[in-house]
């Protein structure tokens, strides 16, 4: 069943309140995302209906918006992408590795997300590389998929990078398989000097790139600015890395958690009422407890938006040898280094439902009222507000 509060509803409310109330400063991006999310499966969007041939049953189905920041839109997304990449999975622990930054640069990547967030992400993945590399900890060529987050628990502004790692690589020659020792991939602190130095150095180079406003405005200047790194550099940066999955479908599992999740499920909504949103979360802080978080709408909606990101921003990367240009080949590397077998050849489909059925295991095809065979109606205009007349053109 779906659940019975959804981010919709509250765009729904009261998106028009706050994009006037804040029509001064709010974005072109934050403006459509906050309209996608409200037309989402709705008359807006158009559709499809279709009907039963034993008990009649009519079923209307509107289209999904399909904006990168829908909580409805990423199921499907998420099955397909873990479909692909189940097929690259090595016979090898992995190991998650968590790459965060300070309250001070994620403040600055607030005003300037396009240029901090690929620095992270850039940044993070050298790191690692550079480690794995030297001889002195594994001498290896290793690959990693990184995906950016950019909320905490509360919604607030906490940007960091999620890097799933196989625990090992080819040889720098290509010519035999390292793997890491068991249960440690590479040393935490040697990570967060690294991960610190390349951060700030790109950061300071990036400087003319950058802007600056509000209580930021003061690092519009160079001199000041670079006081602000130089304090950065003498702080412990935090670099997490959690013990190695168990098996391959530990790792589906956690991929399938974090690669695409947005700022807040559906599923952590509590209550709409009297002007305030209630949700779930996790404090981290006291032991990851459970807790009930009340605010007004107003902040729900800007905590929200914090996390929109720019047009044509990747938030899931792939490096080393699991980076796009070469992953075939890198891959049939590995997997011979490591005497392992070529995966089975995914499912062809026919069509988009069959694909569905792949995917979710639910069938598009089968009643839900009695078991028998859906065909379909015809499809429904867009903005049509009564479905049930003319509602399918059979043109």
């Amino acid at each position: 069943m779906p659940p019975a509060l959804e981010v919709a509803e509250v765009f729904r409310r009261h998106g028009d309140a706050y994009r006037s109330a804040h029509a001064g400063h709010l974005g072109r991006i934050e403006r459509r995302v906050i309209s996608a999310i409200t037309a989402c499966r709705t008359a807006t969007l158009g559709g499809h209906a279709e009907y039963c041939g034993d008990c009649g049953l009519v079923r209307i189905a509107y289209n999904s918006c399909r904006n990168r920041h829908c909580p409805k839109c990423q199921g499907l997304a998420r099955a397909k992408w873990l479909a692909e990449r189940q097929a690259e999975l090595l016979p090898v622990p992995y190991f998650h590795v968590v790459f965060t930054v300070p309250a001070q640069i994620a403040a600055i990547a607030l005003q300037n997300k396009a240029t901090v967030y690929n620095i992270l992400f850039r940044t993070a993945a050298e790191t690692l590389r550079t480690i794995a590399a030297d001889p002195k900890h594994l001498g290896a060529d290793i690959g990693l998929v990184a995906v950016l987050h950019t909320w905490g628990q509360n919604l607030h502004h906490h940007p960091h990078v999620h890097c799933l790692v196989p625990g090992g690589g080819p040889s720098l020659d290509g010519a035999r398989w390292i793997a890491c020792r068991p249960g440690f991939f590479l040393p935490v602190p040697v990570l967060s000097r690294l991960f610190r130095r390349l951060f700030l150095d790109r950061l300071q180079a990036a400087f003319a790139d950058l802007s600056f406003f509000g209580e930021l405005a003061a690092l519009d200047d160079h001199t000041a600015f670079k006081r602000c790194l130089a304090k950065l550099r003498r702080i412990g940066w935090v670099v997490y890395a959690k013990r190695p999955f168990a098996g391959p479908a530990q790792v589906l599992a956690y991929l399938g958690r974090y690669t695409h999740r947005v700022a807040i499920a559906n599923s952590r909504l509590v209550a709409l009422a009297g002007g305030k949103v209630s949700f779930r979360w996790r404090d981290y802080r006291h032991h990851g407890k459970l807790k009930l978080m009340t605010l007004a709408v107003d902040e729900f909606i800007r905590r929200f938006l914090l996390h929109t990101l720019p047009d044509g921003f990747h938030r899931l990367r792939h490096y080393g040898v699991l980076a796009n240009g070469h992953r075939a080949a890198k891959l049939a590397q590995c997997r011979s280094l490591l005497a392992a077998p070529d995966p089975p050849p995914p499912p062809s489909a026919t069509d988009y439902r069959e694909r569905y059925c792949q995917l979710t295991g639910r069938s598009l095809d089968i009643c839900p009222a009695c078991g028998g065979r859906m065909e379909p109606l015809g499809p429904l205009s867009r903005g049509l507000s009564d479905p049930t007349s003319s509602w399918w053109d059979t043109s």
